[in-house]
């Protein structure tokens, strides 16, 4: 390493705060640039850095460890320019690469049915609440912070949907109306029996469906997720698989498999754009090929 690349690491974690973890990380994108150039990298010029960023997608570079490298770079020639060391910044032209958006994470139907069934298996009026928890999130897609802060008011004894009374700023700011299947309707039915064992002593009485003495008087996300990791083991699914929203996702995925549409389910979601709803396209992909395969005249022929 030259002395400019101790002295820009020196920089960064003496003005930025930079985290060992990052500074060593730095250090070896710098070092991996220096291999690549064979010469001090102090010096590179534009075109050398073009061919950095063709070598990386030759090799297909994962796009974040990619856009880490390049950002990295960026700041090193910054740092150069500012303190007169170089008389330009060469990365000020470059592109940084796209990065891919992941396929949301979910379980099988065979998983889930194996978290529910673990749920149901739980005694006493904690299963009751763990039951519906499962039941409800799985039969909505409710954002888990939507779910564990719904008033007892969405619930309707003879109604066959539930409605959300928070609102979400940012992603519609809008109640909407989801609805929900035999299964579910009928584990809220047995937990509502035992509901009031879980209003503080305190309290006495709680607008909430699922209260506890927790924050906002409701039981709490990080209660909820350690409930279902729980609940994932006792079911034997790996529980670092298991989380709200992976069921969220679970909902999504399963009822598209089965035949529904976007922008039904981007209702049922509460996406303020398709697009944020198309990321489960994977799953209209794959169904589309199964049609194909089954169903077309030509996939049936042997050639």
């Amino acid at each position: 390493m030259t002395p400019h690349v101790e002295t820009f690491l020196e920089m960064m974690a003496a003005e930025r705060g930079a985290s060992p973890r990052t500074l060593e990380a730095y250090r070896r994108d710098l070092d991996d640039f220096a291999g690549f150039l064979k010469a001090d990298v102090a010096k590179a010029t534009p075109a050398d850095l073009r061919r950095y960023l063709q070598r990386m997608q030759k090799v297909a570079l994962a796009p974040r460890t990619a856009s880490r490298r390049l950002s990295c770079l960026r700041q090193f020639y910054k740092f150069l320019y500012g303190e007169g060391s170089r008389a330009d910044d060469p990365t000020a032209a470059l592109d940084s690469p796209r990065l891919g958006r992941p396929l949301p994470k979910y379980l099988t139907e065979d998983e889930v049915d194996r978290l529910l069934t673990a749920a149901r298996a739980l005694d006493g009026i904690k299963g009751a609440r763990a039951t519906a928890l499962l039941e409800l999130l799985y039969a909505t897609g409710l954002r888990v912070s939507e779910l564990v802060s719904l008033p007892l008011a969405a619930v309707r004894a003879t109604a066959t949907t539930i409605r959300p009374a928070i609102i979400v700023r940012g992603k519609g700011a809008k109640e909407r109306m989801i609805p929900v299947g035999d299964a579910a309707r009928k584990a809220l039915a047995d937990y509502l029996k035992v509901r009031d064992a879980f209003i503080p002593a305190k309290a006495k009485t709680s607008p909430r469906l699922f209260p506890s003495d927790g924050q906002g008087g409701h039981l709490t996300r990080d209660g909820f997720s350690t409930l279902l990791k729980d609940i994932a083991v006792r079911a034997g699914v790996a529980p670092t698989r298991v989380s709200p929203h992976v069921l969220r996702h679970s909902f999504a995925t399963h009822l598209l498999a089965h035949g529904a549409d976007l922008r039904s389910l981007q209702q049922m979601l509460g996406h303020a754009d398709i697009s944020t709803t198309q990321i489960y396209t994977h799953v209209l992909d794959e169904r589309l090929k199964k049609l194909v395969q089954g169903s077309h005249p030509l996939a049936k022929m042997k050639l």
